[in-house]
């Protein structure tokens, strides 16, 4: 088995008095799809947003593409940030800022390209996830719940990134847009050789697209592996989330 693409050991995080995460370890693969879950204030998007280096944990250590997040200096971070992409919650866009501009816009900060070209790489990439050549020209308040999603998985892949991180995208969407958000991440998870870091608390996106899923419990991941293996983990939260009538039913349904 290759290197993990994403590394952390021993991770400490804490807002003041409050202790979310402690002696916290995961490997991400390269090439696969990993939901993240957990019950809330498990610290998810806290997570994420220190792989990213958004956040600075009280102690561990963070490597991307064996590079540490939280010591690299700002040029080399700046070099290693260009190498992933992330989708907030709802998006995230720029309210006044059209999609192409939003699309555009890691491109404007991270790379020297003419308008033209930027122009013609944030209309491939808005084809690519699906949306109508008109949505290009609309602010994000004139578009749907499900188009802002595809719009900000279009600004996630601007920079043709290696690794993907989405933080609870299928969030507020309807069973058939989720189904489609799904597929998406999927197909352009395959076309593109994405390593995928999902955040979610979606059962069917579990079951649909996510090649292993880290469960964070106790302060901790408890586990990750695929559904199968954690399904045979004796845990009171691991049992209850993935054994309840909505897990039996997400499961029946795949």
């Amino acid at each position: 088995m290759t290197d993990p693409i994403i590394k952390v050991r021993d991770l400490t995080t804490r807002f003041g008095d409050h202790l979310v995460h402690e002696a916290l370890d995961l490997d991400v693969r390269r090439g696969e799809i990993l939901g993240v879950v957990g019950g809330s204030g498990t610290g998810k998007s806290v997570l994420l947003r220190q792989i990213t280096g958004l956040l600075t944990p009280a102690a561990g250590q963070i490597e991307v593409f064996g590079q540490p997040v939280t010591e690299t200096d700002p040029d080399a971070f700046r070099a290693l940030r260009r190498r992933w992409g992330v989708m907030f919650q709802g998006g995230a866009l720029f309210s006044s800022l059209t999609v192409r501009e939003n699309v555009e816009a890691p491109m404007r900060e991270q790379l020297d390209l003419s308008d033209e070209t930027r122009e013609t790489l944030a209309a491939i990439k808005v084809r690519m996830v699906g949306l109508p050549e008109d949505a290009m020209h609309k602010p994000p308040s004139a578009l749907s719940g499900g188009m802002r999603k595809r719009a900000g998985f279009a600004r996630a892949i601007a920079l043709d990134p290696e690794i993907v991180f989405l933080d609870e995208p299928t969030a507020g969407l309807d069973p058939i847009g989720a189904a489609a958000l799904d597929a998406l991440v999927k197909q352009l998870r395959d076309a593109l050789g994405l390593t995928v870091f999902l955040v979610t608390h979606d059962l069917d996106t579990l079951h649909a697209i996510c090649d292993r899923v880290a469960v964070l419990a106790e302060r901790r991941v408890l586990a990750t592996a695929p559904l199968a293996e954690l399904r045979q983990i004796d845990h009171p939260w691991i049992r209850d989330y993935f054994g309840g009538p909505r897990g039996r039913a997400a499961s029946k349904a795949t």
